[in-house]
């Protein structure tokens, strides 16, 4: 299985690759304006990477639930410096996660090789235009509602066959836009218009998506869900977001995102190197 996103391509199966976040916002639900200003947003970026980050992945607009929608011109005043800066300093894909086409391109111009959207479930093609158009990865990430109406009263059938029909769909609507299979990454969006059983529905279910031949991309760190799952209250749930990355990772996932970037990669390769001894 490949993966292409611009000039850079990954053949799997493979060590699973770490995309490591840096958020660019001043209210993000895990570390809002920690990295607001641009030259410290660039310094962590190098952080991520020396802590053995595969992707960088930068977002100026807060995805969090109830969230307020950032302006344009603000989101590009936040992103397009600190992409550019890097671009020119890292040999690894930096990824742009956001919801507007526009900022997109002008991401992409700056150096970005990959389009992380979580809202994928958009029905306008714009987005898809300019993906097809530069040759970016794209990861088509599910979400029911908007980050301001997801969390209102999420309610599913069967939460894993509706994400996979979702994931069927929009493969389809990628190739009618001229975006090969090859450049999509598939992502399950926990936390994005889910309970908390809704989540562990999917965690339990990861493996039956690698039928789909993608790679899978998955973030749990940071995510409340886990609060409201152990009742902690300290912030972060470090130990809790290592643990569902080891089991993405034994289920299939290619791409952690993930935060803690240092920890992340070593709880990636103690399970891979459990899994490469495994009885056959």
């Amino acid at each position: 299985m490949f993966l292409r996103a611009r000039q850079f391509e990954f053949v799997f199966p493979r060590p699973a690759l770490v995309m490591g976040v840096l958020n660019i916002t001043p209210d993000s639900f895990s570390d809002g304006g920690k990295f607001f200003e641009a030259n410290a947003a660039v310094e962590h970026g190098l952080q991520l990477i020396e802590q053995g980050a595969d992707i960088l992945d930068i977002g100026g607009e807060s995805t969090r639930p109830r969230a307020t929608p950032v302006p344009e011109d603000e989101e590009l005043r936040r992103v397009i410096p600190v992409i550019e800066q890097l671009a020119a300093r890292v040999k690894v894909p930096i990824s742009i996660d956001t919801m507007k086409p526009s900022v997109a391109r002008a991401a992409i111009a700056a150096g970005a090789s990959i389009v992380n959207d979580v809202a994928a479930n958009r029905e306008d093609d714009a987005m898809w235009r300019v993906v097809a158009e530069s040759g970016a990865g794209y990861v088509v990430m599910h979400m029911q509602g908007t980050p301001q109406t997801m969390q209102a009263n999420p309610v599913y059938h069967d939460v894993v066959r509706e994400v996979n029909e979702f994931f069927v769909d929009r493969l389809q609507r990628l190739s009618d836009c001229g975006i090969a299979r090859e450049r999509v990454i598939l992502d399950v969006g926990i936390g994005f218009g889910k309970t908390l059983e809704h989540n562990l529905l999917l965690l339990a279910a990861l493996r039956s998506f690698t039928k789909l031949e993608r790679p899978l991309s998955l973030g749990v760190s940071r995510k409340s869900f886990m609060g409201k799952l152990l009742g902690a209250g300290s912030p972060g749930w470090l130990p809790a977001a290592l643990a569902g990355a080891s089991l993405a990772v034994e289920a299939g996932v290619q791409i952690i995102r993930a935060h803690d970037v240092a920890e992340t990669v070593q709880a990636v390769r103690i399970t891979e190197a459990i899994m490469a001894h495994k009885t056959k």
